[in-house]
């Protein structure tokens, strides 16, 4: 199994609350991914509040930036794969090779005023690697103002997963304004409800300590699945509406 597309839609301040997605390529060979900021197209999908001029920045693991990019349309016409150019000029792409490794991508506002930004991670090709996993480090609000991470499963046979949803565990990391009690939902493609959780020990115990990942504050969340192939749909909010930085992360399970 593969994650073909990973996106996280969360508001994006300045600071350290811009949008930081952290992800892995695993394998043995070079990924082709393809990685977008997406903000004053929300507009037509119903968002006001969105980021009017989003900035993507990509670094590596010693934390070297590799690329960096604000208008898409900069970039050379034949550097753009088919299919994944954003509909607005003033959005972000990064197209890039990726040797096995840890990475990092900030989305952030140029110049404007802040709001609700999109980032988007295309698989470009089939291969040996893969992305084995994503996190999203952004501010959760109130209503409207959750994050939400969606993903695709790729392949032909159902694979494992686990899903979290951190708050309490970034103070111990320095992280001012924590969220301090995040609720976690997994939902398939047609917004159906598979699994839900607050406190990660309340459900599913046994299975989030099994996959050696279980998160360290008890009142983070988790929820492991066998998926089948298909696009889901990851959203943390805050107990009683509450509000904080959250990260949300997806592991694939059964990545080598």
């Amino acid at each position: 199994m593969t994650f073909l597309n990973v996106s996280t839609r969360v508001q994006v301040q300045d600071g350290d609350n811009v949008l930081i997605g952290g992800f892995i390529v695993t394998g043995d060979k070079a990924k082709n991914v393809a990685l977008r900021a997406i903000g004053p197209s929300l507009v037509a999908a119903g968002i006001p509040d969105a980021l009017t001029d989003p900035v993507l920045d990509l670094y590596d693991s010693t934390g070297t930036l590799i690329q960096e990019n604000d208008n898409w349309t900069s970039l050379p016409a034949e550097s753009v794969p088919e299919g994944v150019a954003p509909s607005d000029p003033r959005e972000s792409l990064i197209v890039a090779t990726l040797t096995p490794g840890n990475y990092t991508a900030v989305l952030r506002a140029a110049r404007g005023p802040v709001g609700v930004g999109l980032f988007e991670l295309y698989d470009i090709d089939a291969g040996n690697s893969r992305v084995s996993n994503i996190s999203t480090r952004g501010v959760v609000e109130a209503g409207d103002g959750a994050m939400i991470a969606g993903f695709i499963v790729g392949g032909t046979d159902a694979t494992k997963i686990i899903a979290r949803a951190l708050g309490p565990s970034l103070t111990d990391n320095g992280v001012a304004g924590a969220l301090a009690d995040p609720i976690l939902e997994l939902r398939d493609a047609t917004g159906s409800l598979i699994f839900s959780n607050d406190n990660w020990r309340s459900d599913q115990e046994q299975e989030i300590i099994a996959s050696t990942i279980p998160p360290t504050s008890n009142k983070e969340a988790a929820i492991v699945a066998t998926l089948p192939p298909g696009v889901y749909t990851a959203t943390v909010r805050g107990t009683g509406e509450t509000t904080g930085v959250a990260l949300v992360e997806v592991y694939n399970l059964g990545a080598p």
